[in-house]
């Protein structure tokens, strides 16, 4: 399994960590929500799968994800699937809200095999009528964000962000 390479100051330095990507939307929001829920110890705002190791370049293939660190003797990969689904339109393609383009498109990326097929699994079973439209993939390349857009709504609360207000504190310890 991949392991976390970053610790958070309140882990058991013992506890084992996994790591999984999520793609939906604008990444602001998508980091202030996952940031709060329980077993997440902590977040990057990042982009996945793009060709180039630079955020200082144009997006080039990427999407903008926020990379989690979490504790899977405290969250499921279903868990984290049925929050991350609270926040995203399944249905939409390469748009969340008002942020429109491929960047913005919805995915599930990992390392971790395991974690991709409990991922496919668990959006196999929410298909219905409408196809659900969230890219399923390894990860193969990943930037980190720079620091302007790290936890950014926590510096500016009222910046715009796609999810809805209640859902970014429904959460928040």
């Amino acid at each position: 399994m991949s392991k976390a390479t970053t610790s958070s100051p309140d882990s058991d330095p013992n506890e084992q960590l996994d790591v999984i990507y999520f793609a939906g939307g604008c990444l602001w929001g998508v980091q202030e929500f996952l940031k709060h829920l329980p077993g997440v110890k902590q977040t990057e705002a990042g982009r996945a799968n793009g060709t180039t190791q630079s955020t200082n370049t144009p997006y080039d293939g990427y999407a903008e994800c926020v990379k989690v660190v979490f504790c899977p003797e405290d969250v499921s990969i279903h868990s984290l699937m049925d929050y991350f689904f609270e926040i995203i339109d399944p249905y939409s393609l390469n748009r969340q809200g008002d942020d429109v383009g491929v960047k913005y498109r919805t995915g599930v990326y990992s390392e971790t095999p395991s974690h991709l097929e409990q991922v496919k699994r668990y959006i196999a079973a929410r298909q219905d009528r409408e196809k659900i439209v969230v890219e399923v993939l390894p990860l193969v390349n990943y930037v980190k964000s720079d620091d302007e857009h790290q936890d950014r709504l926590t510096r500016f609360p009222n910046d715009y962000c796609h999810i809805p207000f209640d859902l970014l504190h429904k959460y928040k310890r």
